[in-house]
């Protein structure tokens, strides 16, 4: 049998001891010991060192040898949940969805089981809840029940016997910082436990071809909580954006080893869980009836499809020494750096004025595209000219003035065009050689050109 021996490894100077001590003796780091199991097995002795997941022998090839199959995906029932896994479940694969408590993170999945339970074995556990929590969530939502299997459970040993008996195509493991290993002496939640039960359902998966979301949960600055190795080991992380007291919820891909990065769902939270909302643009443009100051809308691209939303600033005089600088989905230091631009090759001063500046509906820009348009919301507060309702800005902002190009152009015009807007200011790179029908496209090549096209 493989022997096991607990060491003390340190977090930061990675330097391992026989026993705990609150300060590392090497980097004199505090609190930095974590407890881990190794296997003193000699390598000879232990097969399972030169197998793979399958636990065959492991072998080499060259790339040309290695069939390239698309691998089959397994649709979920939902279609933004399956954009977001990059097309549908993959057999064996390993999704960590993270999010703020009460945002929707155990309704999703108990939607999804529940869906392709009628299809297929599913097993949901739960180590935070009853059964009979999840049975009442179930039938408040108004799920089927008949065919889904639950279990409670926290012990990582017993949820896997109990996999490998009940054979689910597909698993939910609510949550792994309740999960523990009884290899282990340290309480459930801490970072050894959490990195082995994680490693233990990542090579079950492999094995099995076993689908597995796993449920984690998130530290007060939204970084999921426990050892960052827990995101490199599965093959999917998805964060939970949103206010939890809101009605719409936005489902991000940050890592997929199947499909694209960046993907984003939308979902509105309905007294019968999470609705998936199939055209996000709609949403996210609850115009007025006349135009006000300081609102533009944008183009950005999110994953694989463009999606229209408003951008608003609100500059005011500033009674301060400092100036606030405040955004809400947007970079702040980002903000701080155009409105420099805006100055120096703009001729706009705003050191004696507070910005706030929100994208509406608490979606989070992630890309430079919306520079113009941030830009354009500013000026438009500031000088407190309403922008035209049926305007469309994008663009990303070069130090020295320059209107560079984004991404996917012609895609943005044609969402801006299906929406009926009827007007867009891009990059003369993103120019189209023929514009959409009904819309008319003018490019830039400088702030000072598109601070006119806007404002003539």
């Amino acid at each position: 049998m493989a022997k096991q021996k607990r060491i003390y490894g340190c977090t930061e100077c990675g330097a391992t001891f026989s026993k705990w001590a609150g300060q590392c003796p090497e980097c004199q780091a505090w609190n930095s010991m974590v407890e881990t199991v190794v296997d003193t097995t000699p390598t000879g002795g232990s097969p399972s060192r030169s197998s793979n997941w399958t636990g065959q022998q492991a072998s080499v090839k060259t790339l040309a040898e290695v069939t390239t199959e698309e691998m089959p995906r397994q649709p979920s029932g939902s279609s933004e949940l399956d954009r977001v896994l990059g097309g549908g479940l993959v057999a064996g694969s390993v999704v960590l969805i993270g999010g703020d408590p009460g945002i929707g993170k155990s309704t999703i999945l108990l939607q999804t089981l529940c869906r392709l339970a009628q299809g297929m074995p599913a097993l949901y556990v739960t180590g935070e809840e009853s059964q009979q929590q999840v049975a009442m969530r179930a039938r408040r939502l108004g799920l089927p029940e008949d065919q889904l299997k639950v279990m409670t459970e926290t012990c990582i040993e017993s949820i896997v016997a109990t996999a490998r008996q009940e054979q689910p195509r597909v698993m939910v493991v609510d949550s792994i910082q309740t999960i523990f290993t009884e290899q282990l002496q340290s309480a459930p939640g801490g970072v050894a436990q959490v990195r082995e039960s994680a490693a233990l359902l990542v090579r079950y998966a492999k094995q099995s071809g076993t689908a597995i979301f796993l449920v984690g949960h998130v530290t007060k600055e939204g970084s999921l909580a426990g050892p960052r190795v827990l995101e490199h080991m599965v093959d999917t992380v998805l964060y939970f954006e949103g206010e939890a007291d809101g009605r719409y919820r936005m489902l991000r891909a940050v890592k997929n080893r199947f499909g694209a990065v960046n993907e984003l769902g939308v979902f509105a939270m309905t007294d019968k869980g999470l609705k998936e909302v199939a055209n996000p643009s709609a949403i996210f443009l609850s115009r007025y009836d006349a135009p006000i100051p300081g609102s533009v809308v944008m183009a950005t691209w999110e994953g694989s499809r463009p999606m229209l939303v408003e951008v608003q600033a609100l500059v005011d005089t500033s009674h301060l020494g400092n100036p606030r600088r405040v955004t809400l989905g947007l970079d702040q230091n980002r903000l701080a750096m155009l409105l420099a631009v805006l100055h120096r090759h703009g001729g706009v001063a705003t050191y004696d004025q507070d910005v706030f500046v929100n994208v509406v509906g608490g979606v989070k820009v992630l890309e430079t595209a919306a520079d113009l348009a941030l830009l354009a919301a500013v000026m438009s507060s500031l000088r407190n000219r309403p922008l035209p309702m049926d305007l469309m800005v994008f663009g990303e902002l070069g130090l020295s003035g320059e209107i560079r190009p984004v991404p996917s152009g012609q895609e943005r015009l044609k969402e801006a065009a299906k929406h009926g807007f009827t007007r867009a200011i891009v990059p003369k790179a993103n120019a189209p050689k023929e514009a959409p029908k009904g819309m008319q496209v003018i490019a830039v090549t400088r702030l000072d050109q598109a601070l006119a096209a806007i404002f003539e």
